[in-house]
């Protein structure tokens, strides 16, 4: 005789335990808006704690597997689909799962608004992800994607368009872009310290956003920085010699002082600063207040945007200089000083020396050449 108890959800045999964090399913055929916001609601779903289940494991596994990606390539990716999914939407097309034809058209019609090829490949690669992330065919596998991107790629290298790289800034242009900045108010000490030891540690500016001041451990010849992830090292910490110099360019100095006048002993070395609003007195108004340091670590673009800044005002253009160039200055510096390769792979933290090569700027062509006084 059958048994018509009503059986309690959580006993069910295809009901997850009590506290696992089930994703959502993805919104095949659905319009773009549900498809961002079940990209975004996956892509921020914290790993649910172990309780023993294989429902449990699996969950863990898969937002495991989502965290294989740094977070700024997870940033770009959410950028890259909200793009896609609009364009969908303008033409009354699916998203997910979509088809080769699709993304061809859609890489096609970016392009013809002007588009970088490095920036369609970034949204290409956003888009097969999207469908890997919901078990889906990949669109971006098809011959006509592959083939409407080498066209695209060939046509901007006919153009003459180059992938313009930022500036280098050696020990030359550091020097430069120094000279204009102050060493009495906060903002100017931060500055030149956030400088210093970007160059001083080959950092990219999502390392520099990232110190904290337990991060560092001083030593008789400097500090040592602790990197818990970077771009090259995603599983173990990386440790980076931030070495006492004889010069202005001393990062240890610039850093203890700028640590000192913001009062900071815990928690993020280059944070925001902002000034209150001017107070008024009846009809006078009273004098500025002081500027606050705040509790927040400044984030990688804000990094990039300060040594934007900071270039125009040694006489740059906006676009000169940029995150990289604090890095590219440190080893191509080495490189003009001699120093061996394997340590500027070193220092750079690079898994191959074409890596590292894509960092350096030999500058003049002429300069160095390979058959001078032979020819």
């Amino acid at each position: 005789m059958p048994d018509d108890t009503e059986i309690a959800p959580q006993d069910r045999p295809d009901a997850p335990p009590e506290g696992i964090l089930v994703p959502s399913a993805p919104p095949l055929a659905g319009d773009g808006h549900a498809v961002r916001r079940w990209f975004t609601e996956i892509e921020e779903e914290p790993v649910p704690v172990a309780d023993g289940t294989l429902a449990g494991a699996r969950s863990a596994a898969s937002a495991y597997a989502r965290r294989a990606k740094a977070e700024n390539t997870r940033r770009a990716y959410r950028a890259a689909v909200r793009v896609w999914c609009l364009w969908c939407d303008r033409h009354g097309l699916t998203p997910l799962p979509a088809s080769g034809a699709d993304v061809a058209a859609f890489l096609a019609d970016e392009r013809g608004r002007g588009v970088s090829t490095e920036t369609l490949k970034l949204r290409r690669a956003a888009i097969r992800y999207l469908h890997r992330l919901a078990g889906c065919p990949v669109p971006t596998d098809d011959a006509c994607v592959a083939e409407t991107m080498a066209g695209i790629q060939r046509d901007a290298a006919a153009r003459g368009e180059i992938r313009r790289k930022k500036v280098a800034a050696t020990a030359t242009v550091i020097r430069r872009l120094l000279a204009p900045i102050g060493d009495t108010e906060l903002i100017d000490l931060r500055d030149r310290a956030l400088i210093l030891v970007g160059f001083a540690g080959a950092l990219r500016r999502s390392e520099l956003a990232g110190i904290r001041i337990e991060y560092l451990t001083p030593s008789e010849r400097g500090l040592r920085l602790t990197l818990p992830q970077t771009k090259g090292s995603q599983t173990e910490a990386v440790t980076v010699a931030l070495p006492y110099g004889d010069t202005e360019l001393c990062p240890v100095r610039a850093l203890e002082r700028w640590q000192m006048a913001a009062g900071l002993h815990q928690g993020p070395v280059f944070r925001r600063i902002w000034a209150p609003p001017s107070g008024r007195k009846g009809r006078k108004r009273t004098a500025p207040p002081d500027p606050v340091v705040g509790a927040r670590a400044l984030t990688p673009q804000s990094v990039a945007l300060i040594i934007q800044r900071r270039a125009m005002a040694a006489g740059f253009g906006r676009r000169d200089l940029g995150g990289h160039s604090l890095k590219r200055g440190a080893l191509t510096t080495g490189m003009e000083r001699g120093v061996h390769p394997a340590r500027l792979k070193r220092l750079g933290r690079h898994k191959s020396f074409d890596v590292l090569g894509e960092y350096l700027e030999f500058g003049d062509l002429f300069d160095g050449h390979p058959l001078d006084g032979v020819l």
